[in-house]
């Protein structure tokens, strides 16, 4: 008997296979992001929310550590961020609207003609942030100076299960945190709910921060050339403000009340509806519409009150082709057309017997901020490859004011504006790339800016950026560094004349500067300096920002220093971190001193501070407890100041004091 078996002849063995274990997992779309990014010519970079959720994660001060070219500080505990990228906004209020920079969740701006209310800036229900420097982000027809932050919102798919946290810790802090997604059984719709509230007594006497936040997402499959998905966002908020300090109160009791103390009631509803389809393997089109409602009473608890309602609606369209040719090489292509129109106005400004008193009425209705931008990466070969772009920019201000002390009852323009780009990146190796980019800017005066009791004529900001730099991305070695120079016409200031008081609104004066140069370096570099046999490692992370911004060559203040931002920051953290989940390291946050007032005659003193932070997450994500300790010194330091002409070297109350020292510790579950 012949015992082979010829391969061809079919038996009845049965061979039994490995059990394979099909589970649902959480999509980290953070990853994908970062790799999109790598194609841009220029500074820009991607927040995991994950890793900042290591840690407390409170306001925009947490989430955007470590940025290059960003500066971040929170004046208000959760509340009253500052942002500035590239020296954008640099003297602006604090807690009510943020200008400078183009904000977007998942695509569609929160940002129009009254600049960005700061009650979404919360990384409530964020999966992952996009910090996109300057021109860089031309993608999504922003051409501010700073450029764009864009939130993406949690999925069913990337956040799957319910999940519960808590927070606590130093002068009064608390956060309660629910959430829930999941995606159908067929898999064609995922949906995600979250709900948030923050409390915190504040630092200083008198400011506590109450808070509410709601969010839904929810996506579906029509087709597989068709998916929709609408977003809802709601938050509340209301905080106290403690009022600016001088420098020696700040130095001796940094805790106590300042002159002024009122509160701001802030509250914005979001409704964001998306299609997307899919034409061919090439194309794809997108189409959004955004309806953001929202208001701001400022001045609560005083005599006086401005009261801001607003409402955006923001259609979206874009057009996205990629593997294309162009003149015979490889191309992608991208078209956008956004644009946000406002109805709102403003009404002020006194209270009496519990009563608001109108003064006067500045309406805003019919401003509008408009771009459609065409950009092109052309492929000249595998190193190499050349991106191209133009953009029409529209700036449409309508503003009418009723004020019997206006000088000016009307201020109305629709100019248009071209706004072109250039840049270049080449691969030197697989893990080392140069990019190069020359690019415009447009920033809009906000409304409130321009108009309100007194009304003034402030045109929009026009600059010219140059950048050079170098990426690179090894497997222990991930980081950038850029070079830039911005050449700035009518740059848009905010300074304040005269401080508020709890019976009096602040007087502020909103003017085009004479030409202004903003330069600098922005550089980051995360290092595995260690790496054990079983995958524990060390890992050093920093950042280092030098601004360089100053008037070019003014009649009266020469080449003087812009007030406002630091020349220098450094950040870094040093992490040990086991692959069991437990991870513990020590930060620091370094930054110089700056002057403060257009003479160059104070200035806000430099400081370090140190922080220490330990934790452990469970290697299935399915819980987590954290010990975030902050500020371990005590230092007493200046968070932010406010800026004026001439302070005349004399001390001067118009600093806010950063939070001293503080532990906050966290725990999650995932079910």
């Amino acid at each position: 008997m012949n015992d082979t078996v010829d391969d061809n002849v079919e038996t009845n063995t049965v061979k039994q296979l490995d059990t394979v274990v099909v589970t649902g997992t959480k999509r980290n779309t953070a990853n994908s992001a970062k790799e999109n990014l790598k194609k841009i010519p220029g500074t820009a970079s991607v927040v995991d929310n994950s890793e900042v959720e290591k840690g407390r994660a409170a306001n925009l001060e947490d989430v955007l550590a470590y940025q290059p070219g960003v500066f971040a500080a929170a004046t208000g505990g959760n509340g009253a961020n500052f942002v500035s990228i590239r020296g954008s906004g640099i003297n602006t209020f604090y807690g009510g609207y943020a200008r400078g920079i183009k904000y977007l969740y998942d695509g569609t701006s929160i940002t129009g003609p009254g600049g960005t209310q700061e009650t979404f800036l919360t990384p409530t229900g964020v999966n992952y942030t996009e910090v996109i420097n300057g021109s860089n982000a031309f993608a999504y027809g922003a051409t501010a100076l700073g450029g764009a932050i864009q939130f993406t919102t949690h999925t069913g798919r990337s956040s799957p299960g319910t999940y519960i946290g808590l927070e606590g810790g130093s002068y009064g802090y608390q956060k309660y945190f629910l959430s829930h997604g999941g995606v159908s059984k067929n898999g064609n719709t995922d949906y995600y709910i979250a709900v948030s509230k923050n409390e915190r007594d504040g630092y200083q006497e008198q400011t506590p921060v109450d808070g509410k936040d709601i969010v839904f997402n929810v996506g579906h499959h029509f087709s597989d050339q068709l998916t929709g998905r609408f977003i809802f966002r709601y938050r509340e908020e209301k905080f106290y403000n403690g009022g600016y300090l001088t420098l020696n109160q700040i130095e001796n009791n940094p805790r106590q009340v300042g002159s002024t103390v009122y509160g701001r009631d802030n509250w914005s509803g979001l409704a964001v509806g998306k299609l997307d389809y899919t034409i061919d393997d090439h194309s794809k089109l997108e189409l959004s519409l955004g309806y953001n409602k929202f208001d701001l009473d400022n001045g609560v608890g005083s005599s006086w009150y401005n009261d801001w309602p607003s409402i955006y609606i923001t259609p979206t369209i874009r057009y996205l082709r990629s593997n294309d040719t162009l003149f015979g090489l490889p191309s992608d292509t991208s078209i956008v057309l956004t644009q946000t129109y406002l109805d709102g106005d403003t009404d002020g400004n006194v209270r009496s017997n519990g009563k608001k008193i109108k003064t006067y009425t500045t309406d805003y209705s019919g401003s509008r901020d408009t771009a459609f931008a065409i950009s092109n990466d052309l492929h000249l070969n595998d190193k190499t490859t050349l991106t191209t772009g133009v953009s029409a920019v529209e700036v449409l201000r309508n503003i009418r004011t009723d004020s019997t002390t206006s000088a000016l009852s009307e201020v109305k323009y629709d100019k248009w504006y071209v706004v072109p780009r250039l840049g270049l990146t080449y691969k030197f190796t697989p893990e080392l790339q140069f990019f190069t980019s020359l690019g415009r800017s447009v920033d809009a005066p906000v409304t409130w800016g321009i108009g309100g009791n007194n009304l003034s004529n402030v045109q929009p900001q026009k600059g010219t950026t140059a950048e050079l730099g170098l990426r690179l991305n090894t497997d222990h070695l991930d980081g950038s560094l850029a070079i830039y120079r911005t050449w700035l016409k009518d740059e848009i200031h905010n300074i304040v004349v005269t401080p508020a008081t709890n019976s009096s609104a602040a007087v502020t004066a909103n003017f085009n500067a004479s030409p202004t140069i903003h330069q600098g370096v922005e550089a980051a570099l995360s290092a595995k300096l260690w790496q054990g046999a079983n995958g524990d490692s060390i890992n050093l992370r920093q950042s280092y920002t030098f601004n360089d911004f100053f008037f070019r060559n003014d009649s009266d203040l020469a080449k003087n220093e812009l007030p406002g931002l630091p020349r220098h920051s450094y950040e870094a953290e040093l992490e040990w971190r086991s692959t069991k989940g437990y991870y513990a390291g020590a930060d620091l946050r370094a930054v110089s001193g700056y002057y403060v007032d257009y003479k160059n005659t104070l200035k806000a003193p430099s400081y370090a501070i140190w922080g220490l932070r330990a934790g452990y997450e469970a290697p299935d994500q399915r819980w987590k407890v954290y010990v975030d300790l902050k500020n371990l010194t005590d230092k007493h330091y200046v968070a932010v100041a406010s800026s004026s002409y001439n302070y005349n070297g004399s001390d001067a109350a118009v600093f806010w004091p950063g939070d001293g020292r503080s532990i906050f510790v966290g725990t999650g579950f995932r079910f």
